[in-house]
């Protein structure tokens, strides 16, 4: 009987959630697809070809058991889909909703390149989750025995919580220090609503809290308090700022009002939703509503910002990319949905520069048109300008996502030994994550610049069995 339930993939095609419609979710804040009934979630499931060699598995960062779990689903057995699923991933309802499946685990899917469709993965493990918190299956980390070391985390995002919440079920006491006044980094502050919706981030920093993982927030380390301070206060400490630090250009009119900071508008969009006052927002500045609204990037912060844009009421928004659809970094899917609700893509352009009014107000981006070149070192084809054919597109507001950067942690935190790379993250060891410093690790985008949560998940995790391996190393228990 149990195997009826699988291998339908010849007979049952792909079906995503339901979307609601463009003109509906355009109006809110909220997450576009639904969730699949439980019938529809075991059909689905079922049509995994339980692969003897799964690429969706090898492609997932995590290695998530994603054929087993999908199994399990398929047979209706969903708390231990949800406990196999647990295992491997701290936050599997979060990759559910933002991993980009389609580069990962889905992308490689054996029997989407057969032509049959891949299987909904990521939809799966969101309904799975999602199952489980509804279920009361989700408890409070409940450590068998505790243990007296402590360890430092700073950041609180998906790298600095994943390590802390292996350190807890550990025993170990962990204190994460954080500079926003809400955990989870760009989770909580960076990705949109209508992908992420807030409260299922804070019901698992809320979990942890329950678990005994201490947060202090609006602590900004190296001015409330010093790396060396926080180094002599614990047994072991883990670096996860991620990189916030905007990557910019230089440009004619880039300091005219309206040229503004991809994170500092999603940021203000998400502290909207949550009830905060936002100064910058409420003035108009941070709000693209009756704007024309121009993005300028290709990423995935990008696909945030356009959309975002729609739903604040923009007059138009257009997303320049200097290279085309097939070069674009960003998720297919979200590239998709941007372009049901709206927004234009204009491929093969670059900014020149910005133009304003007498008071320094943005009236227009000067815009290059670019065409592709020979293949760069990573294999991709250079854009080149196209000389002559520069034009003006009317703008009210110009948002920058060109990705983001390391902040120079060693001369902030006034740790000169803090060894970094000729791009400014931080040298850590590939495996272990131990950084040059003696009992310091560094997991994230701090250590791989600008990445997926997913992988910073996975760093997190590595770092804490690594800082586990340490604090019961023979020679320091000996010492004490």
């Amino acid at each position: 009987m149990a195997t009826q339930k699988l291998l339908r993939f010849v007979d049952v095609g792909k079906e995503m959630p339901e979307k609601r419609p463009p003109d509906l979710r355009s109006e809110d804040f909220g997450e576009i697809y639904g969730e699949y009934a439980a019938d529809k979630a075991a059909e689905q499931a079922g049509r995994c070809s339980q692969c003897g060699v799964p690429y969706c598995q090898s492609h997932c960062p995590l290695h998530n058991n994603i054929p087993d779990w999908l199994m399990l689903t398929a047979q209706g057995r969903l708390q231990e889909a949800y406990e196999l699923s647990q295992a491997t991933n701290t936050f599997p309802e979060i990759c559910g909703r933002i991993c980009p499946q389609d580069r990962l685990c889905e992308g490689n899917c054996v029997i989407e390149q057969a032509g049959h469709g891949t299987v909904t993965i990521g939809a799966v493990e969101k309904y799975i989750t999602d199952t489980a918190w509804d279920e009361g299956w989700v408890k409070p980390i409940a450590p068998v025995s505790e243990r007296g070391e402590s360890v430092a985390i700073i950041g609180a995002g998906p790298g600095g919580l994943a390590a802390a919440d292996v350190l807890r079920r550990a025993g170990v006491q962990v204190t994460v220090y954080d500079r926003y006044d809400r955990a989870g980094g760009l989770m909580t502050y960076g990705i949109p609503g209508f992908k992420l919706e807030k409260p299922v981030v804070m019901r698992r920093i809320e979990q942890l809290e329950k678990g005994g993982v201490e947060f202090v927030l609006n602590c900004n380390v190296g001015d409330d308090i010093s790396f060396d301070a926080i180094r002599g206060k614990h047994d072991a400490v883990l670096i996860a700022t991620g990189v916030y630090k905007a990557r910019d250009i230089t440009a004619p009119g880039v300091g005219a009002d309206g040229v503004v900071r991809a994170l500092d508008f999603l940021t203000a969009s998400n502290r909207k939703s949550f009830g905060d006052d936002v100064p910058k927002f409420d003035s108009g500045d941070l709000d693209a509503r009756g704007k024309r609204v121009v993005v300028i990037g290709g990423g995935d912060t990008a696909m945030d910002c356009v959309r975002t844009a729609v739903r604040q009421g923009a007059k138009s928004v257009r997303c320049l990319y200097r290279r085309d659809r097939e070069n674009m970094p960003g998720s297919r899917r979200e590239t998709q949905n941007a372009e049901e609700e709206g927004v234009e893509f204009v491929w093969l352009t670059a900014p020149a520069g910005f133009v304003a009014d007498g008071d320094n107000v943005l009236t227009g981006v000067r815009v290059q048109k670019m065409r592709l070149g020979q293949p760069d070192a990573t294999g991709r084809r250079s854009p080149e300008v196209i000389e002559g054919a520069d034009y003006t597109e009317d703008a009210d507001m110009a948002i920058m996502a060109l990705g983001f950067e390391p902040e120079e942690l060693p001369e902030l935190w006034d740790v000169p030994e803090l060894a970094v790379t000729r791009w400014g993250t931080i040298k850590a060891k590939f495996n272990t994550h131990e950084t040059e410093l003696p009992g310091v690790w560094a997991v994230g985008d701090i250590v791989r610049g600008a990445s997926l949560v997913v992988w910073a998940i996975r760093d997190g995790r590595e770092a804490a069995d690594s800082i586990l391996r340490y604090l019961s190393a023979p020679a320091r228990v000996a010492a004490e």
